[in-house]
């Protein structure tokens, strides 16, 4: 018998109605407090505050310390992004033992949604009525896109070696493909650092004189900004559902020490990348002066 296209309507609705369905109304409750409380603790860490957040808004930085940045945070998170998506799709099997056989699908197919964008797929339908996508718009490779705006060879890429910050983000999410909810909760967090980071890495490129109407940093940031095309505040959502229906109450401690140090590496992350930065200002000067020193600009070390 052949579904009805309705059936086919608010893929993202059902996928979480089904995820709920699957647990314990009263396991369900718990964990969505655990969740919220979860949330707004990461909210008030101090990286969601950041001095970088403002520097990056303003353009305050030049351009060699703008194509540092970008190699590092290509390293420490938009290299792997997709294959810590891929790792939680995987181990969703670890939900059989416990719950429902097929259980692991509704979650595996919202993670989809989000593979989808970053895959380079788009809603909607082809002129052959199937799915509308072209791999050269997927995210990592629009972000190696900004690298060649910015005059970064093939060769700087390759040779580049990453700082011990942006190894450190980098690693400990890979250590945690293993673990259905290790890997999921450190993803809703990246996903969280993706939004707060990205639209001032855009103002800041964009004051480098690169055109961000299109591209990288056009597919990244909130969705309800009018000036991308944006869901990355959708996509942590629904990982925070996911991660609803994974938990059980004993992990509650362990989950949140684990998400609470992944933030602090990306605090330090950050730091980092202001310590070794330097000023348009201060740049222009030591053209002028050959007493000028290279090295962080003035305050920003101060953390």
């Amino acid at each position: 018998m052949q579904s009805s296209m309705l059936d086919l309507d608010h893929p993202r609705k059902k996928a979480i109605a089904a995820m709920q369905a699957s647990v314990p109304a009263d396991l369900w409750q718990q964990n969505a407090a655990f969740i919220q409380g979860l949330r707004q603790t990461i909210a008030a860490h101090p990286v969601a505050r950041h001095i970088a957040i403002d520097i990056l808004n303003r353009g305050e930085l030049d351009a060699a310390s703008m194509r540092r940045i970008h190699l590092e945070y290509r390293h420490a998170i938009v290299q792997i992004f997709t294959d810590a998506l891929l790792a939680a799709q995987m181990q969703t099997r670890q939900l059989e033992p416990r719950l429902q056989p097929g259980a692991k699908l509704a979650p595996r197919f919202l993670i989809t949604l989000n593979d989808l964008d970053e895959f380079g797929f788009r809603p909607g339908s082809d002129a052959d009525g199937y799915y509308r996508g072209n791999p050269t718009y997927a995210h990592y490779p629009l972000f190696e896109r900004v690298l060649d705006d910015y005059g970064i060879s093939l060769e700087e890429r390759q040779t580049y070696v990453p700082s011990r910050s942006a190894r450190g983000v980098r690693t400990f999410l890979e250590r945690s493909y293993r673990y259905y909810v290790g890997v999921t909760a450190l993803l809703a967090v990246a996903e969280e650092e993706v939004v707060l980071f990205s639209p001032p890495l855009r103002a800041a490129t964009c004051m480098q004189g690169i055109d961000v109407s299109d591209g990288y940093y056009f597919v990244h940031g909130v969705s309800a900004d009018e000036t991308a095309e944006a869901a990355d505040d959708d996509h942590e959502n629904d990982l925070w559902l996911i991660l609803t229906q994974a938990l059980m109450p004993e992990q509650y401690t362990h989950v949140e020490a684990l998400c609470l140090q992944y933030c602090g590496l990306w605090d330090r992350f950050w730091s980092f990348q202001m310590s070794h930065a330097r000023s348009r200002r201060r740049a222009r000067a030591s053209r002028h002066s050959i007493k000028a020193q290279p090295g962080g600009y003035e305050n920003w070390a101060t953390f």
